[in-house]
């Protein structure tokens, strides 16, 4: 599974808010934003509350702690709709969202033997996503998440071959110095953070919101679904996903697929930043490795 990007690197090692604390925070923002809740469901990074206000389907996200996920409000309000869900409002570190229903996730898609389609989804969202207003102050860069690659070189953990982390650490860089054409992106966009809405089609969720070249954007999506390494880790899969994305985006294969490596290999950096164990079977490492037979 994807390790989560960090937009803020400083707030790694941040304690978690208590229990009791998320609870408060969650109540003011039911209370203030006026909703109605029917359910809710926790996960290692948030709450999350379903519900209405007034007639309207809600869902309440509540972050635990500072990170990458507490604009996730301001990020979505800059791409206002477009191919992504629209959030009604938010503050730093909760938003309140419309709700998809019956929001299947395009995992699904591509589980169910039709990845093309999946990737041809893929492809029409990033489309859509292409015009969002660049009014995000501070904004995250490539370059500001790519230190993950030295700090993990000083941490004298080896689990993530110094091999792959200095050839990931290598391209990553090069590629951030020769980027043009960048724009707000996703940032973490894969089968699981896109779900069919029957209004509105399919639309991403769950934005990172980062600096880059749409080259960037297609990385998360070639490490997924996670269940069926055999799907994404083989390199006739890759090279045929990027295939469609060449065509559909009119991007070049070749960066996007240097991206994927790189950020494949960051993110089994994060696995072992967040205190998981990673071996040749983790997801990640599986698709570096399938990128690798590519480059030679």
């Amino acid at each position: 599974m994807n390790a989560a990007a960090r937009a803020d690197l400083g707030a790694k090692g941040s304690t978690p808010v208590t229990i009791r604390h998320l609870a408060e925070r969650v109540d003011e923002h039911v209370r203030v934003w006026n909703v109605s809740v029917e359910e809710t469901l926790e996960t290692e990074s948030s709450c999350i509350a379903f519900g209405k206000r007034g007639n309207q389907p809600v869902v309440l996200k509540v972050v635990r702690h500072p990170g990458d996920e507490s604009r996730c409000g301001e990020v979505l309000d800059a791409f206002d709709g477009w191919g992504i869900v629209r959030a009604y409002e938010y503050v730093e570190g909760a938003v309140l969202l419309e709700r998809l229903r019956p929001g299947t996730s395009l995992a699904s898609v591509a589980l169910d033997g039709r990845d093309d389609e999946a990737t041809e989804i893929l492809a029409e969202v990033v489309q859509r996503m292409s015009h969002p207003r660049e009014s995000l102050k501070h904004l995250v860069t490539g370059q500001d998440w790519g230190v993950g690659f030295q700090r993990y070189l000083a941490s004298g953990d080896h689990q993530v071959r110094d091999t792959l982390v200095e050839q990931g650490q290598f391209l990553y860089s090069e590629l951030c110095k020769s980027q043009s054409d960048t724009r707000l992106l996703h940032g973490d966009l894969h089968h699981y953070n896109v779900l069919f809405d029957s209004d509105r089609g399919w639309l991403a969720i769950d934005p990172k919101g980062v600096l880059g070249e749409v080259e960037y954007e297609i990385g998360a999506s070639l490490r997924n679904p996670y269940e069926n390494p055999e799907l994404f880790a083989n390199p006739e899969t890759i090279e045929r996903r990027l295939s469609i994305y060449g065509a559909k985006l009119k991007l070049d294969s070749e960066r996007a697929l240097a991206w994927a490596f790189a950020q494949a290999v960051l993110s089994a950096i994060w696995s072992v930043e967040d205190g998981f164990a990673v071996d040749n079977t983790n997801p990640s490492i599986m698709v570096a490795n399938a990128i690798r037979e590519l480059f030679k």
